[in-house]
């Protein structure tokens, strides 16, 4: 599953996590932590929507 920031547009990618910043591939949103936030803009976690998987958002 992706989701997209609210604010900026910045995509998590499930599959791919965020290896650079500890975050491992596959960890699920709901694992992430509380505190998790936006890189480019800040936004808290909150602020991101459930957009569908990347095979769903190649079909747009």
């Amino acid at each position: 599953m992706i989701y997209v920031c609210e604010i900026c547009g910045w995509e998590y990618d499930e599959a791919k996590g965020l290896p650079e910043e500890g975050i491992r591939p596959g960890t699920k949103w709901e694992d992430l932590p509380d505190k998790f936030y936006c890189y480019l803009c800040g936004a808290t976690k909150e602020q991101f929507s459930a957009a569908g998987t990347a095979a769903d958002l190649e079909h747009l």
